[in-house]
């Protein structure tokens, strides 16, 4: 009996210690979180407090503690660190590339504090200090909807509005009227192609939600392009332009497919040697550009008509603003499924989608279960950074009008809005929705379809 209770003894302090050493070693500080300089304070407190808890796992080039090198616990350290990254890199998401905080990465931190899923039990049983009182929760909620509020809500919201984490579209935003219309007529005008067969309207029809609603894209002489088309409604909005953000702006955009071989291709010399020959147009342009027809002035009147491309007034932007009439019991429904399952830590914002990078295939390997050979274009944003962690990462997707921006993904496989629901679930979140569920949450996204001037798409 003796013996039996000394073994329970050293069991019980073998157990202890790990987490005891862990509470002297004290919390991470002086990290990536907290050396960079943030313009705004709001944000270097919030990163303050996050930097102890969150930085093991979510944080890049941090020491690993001494037991990292042990037999078995170097494997698990190895994996907690690498599984921590795939999901959620907290320098990332408080400190993107142009230094601002991801509106995606807080609603991530948010979602993950309001039901208790970070920082997980077994991390915590062997990191005591990584546990937050309700009290410090509260505190890091209230920053996050406070940068929120100040940084990305619309201008004009009412507060309770501004704090949630979708927000309704704008009706407007300024422009040129001479070269909006000058724009339009150059995103219909097929002489943009190396044959005159294709405008950027051919695979951006706003007639079909600004998309052609095809998997992928034909191009001059038939040619099928490698991804699908994304729409140019709301584009304006979106942290960057292509799949793999690769353009910046909606200028850097517009200047892309014309020279693609597959796409239009032509040159912009060509262009501007057949927008020249057109008398009346030339006028318009010396009209809206002083300085003629070029590169320059085409692409910046196409980007200045797809400001316009904006979509408000759907249904649920309505029930955002206090109409509880304007969507129904189960479109409702479907917002509570969308938020529970964590689908707004990614679709956030006046866009409910567009302002991160994600990978496809983070809770389950996309790509395997997909089958086939991965092309180029399935490797993502890893095209543009060559960076490994960015392999098949993608841009989020804007789900406004996505009723009408069949079929689904970058490769255009699925095409049912209810199949599209079921495998991001699975995919990206690792849960199955029942049936229900499903139809709810297609019953939400049919209420993001907006208007194009005063018109229902």
């Amino acid at each position: 009996m003796k013996k039996v209770f000394v073994i329970v003894i050293v069991l019980v302090a073998s157990g202890l210690a790990l987490p005891v050493i862990n509470a002297m070693r004290g919390q991470p500080r002086g990290t990536a979180l907290t050396t960079r300089s943030y313009a705004d304070p709001r944000v270097r407190h919030l990163a303050e407090r996050l930097e102890g808890p969150c930085a093991d796992c979510h944080l890049e080039g941090l020491a690993a503690p001494f037991y990292a090198t042990w037999p078995i616990a170097s494997t698990l350290v190895e994996r907690d660190k690498r599984e921590g990254l795939r999901w959620f890199d907290m320098a990332e998401a408080l400190h993107g590339p142009d230094g601002d905080p991801s509106e995606a990465g807080l609603a991530m931190i948010e979602h993950v504090l309001q039901t208790g899923q970070m920082p997980p039990l077994a991390y915590l049983a062997l990191h005591w200090r990584a546990a937050t009182g309700s009290r410090e929760r509260e505190a890091v909620l209230g920053a996050i909807r406070e940068i929120r509020v100040a940084r990305f809500a619309p201008a004009g919201l009412p507060e309770r509005v501004a704090a949630r984490v979708v927000h309704p579209l704008p009706s407007s935003v300024p422009v040129d009227p001479a070269k909006v219309a000058l724009g339009e007529k150059l995103y219909h005008d097929k002489r943009l192609s190396g044959d005159d067969t294709v405008a950027c309207a051919s695979c951006h029809d706003l007639a079909r939600g600004g998309t052609d609603q095809a998997r992928v894209s034909t191009g001059i002489r038939g040619q099928q392009g490698p991804i699908n088309a994304p729409t140019t409604f709301n584009a304006l909005f979106h942290v960057a332009q292509f799949w793999d953000g690769r353009a910046r702006d909606l200028q850097e955009q517009a200047a892309g497919p014309p020279e693609n071989p597959i796409e239009m291709g032509t040159t912009f010399a060509a262009i501007v040697g057949k927008l020249e020959a057109d008398e009346a147009l030339r006028g318009e342009f010396v009209a809206a550009y002083p300085q003629g027809i070029s590169k320059e002035t085409i692409t910046h009147a196409i980007a200045e008509f797809e400001k316009t491309l904006i979509t408000p007034d759907s249904p649920f932007d309505r029930f955002l603003m206090g109409d509880e009439d304007a969507v129904d019991a189960q479109q409702k429904r479907g917002w509570e499924v969308f938020q529970r399952e964590g689908c707004a830590t990614c679709h956030v914002g006046r866009l409910l989608g567009g302002r991160s990078f994600e990978r496809m295939g983070r809770a389950r390997d996309y790509f395997q279960a997909r089958g086939g050979s991965v092309t180029e274009a399935d490797l993502g944003r890893y095209n543009v950074t060559k960076q490994e962690r960015d392999r098949h990462r993608f841009k989020v997707p804007s789900l406004r009008n996505v009723a009408l921006t069949y079929p689904y993904f970058h490769d255009g496989t699925v095409p049912t809005l209810e199949e599209a629901v079921q495998k991001m679930a699975e995919f990206q979140v690792g849960r199955r929705l029942s049936d229900e569920d499903v139809a709810s949450v297609v019953a939400f996204l049919k209420g993001l379809t907006g208007t194009w001037r005063g018109r229902p798409l």
